[in-house]
């Protein structure tokens, strides 16, 4: 994960499958548990270390198409 836009502008959590973005990055499990534990505790922005709100909408989106029995 990284910090990137979603679609309208906003700055959101964005998944790096291949871990190629340029910057810092954030690795969760690709599971239902650790993406809802990640979002519960506010971990994408302390470890992309971001102050402001950040969307993880983009991130539950691609686990929802990538892989549908996690979910």
């Amino acid at each position: 994960m990284t910090v990137g836009s979603d679609a309208h502008g906003h700055p959101a959590v964005v998944p790096d499958p291949l871990g190629t973005a340029p910057g810092r990055g954030a690795h969760v499990h690709p599971t239902t548990e650790c993406y809802d534990l990640a979002v519960r505790r506010k971990a994408f922005g302390r470890a992309l270390r971001v102050t402001t709100g950040l969307s993880s909408a983009p991130v539950g989106d691609y686990l929802d198409t990538a892989s549908p029995t996690n979910r």
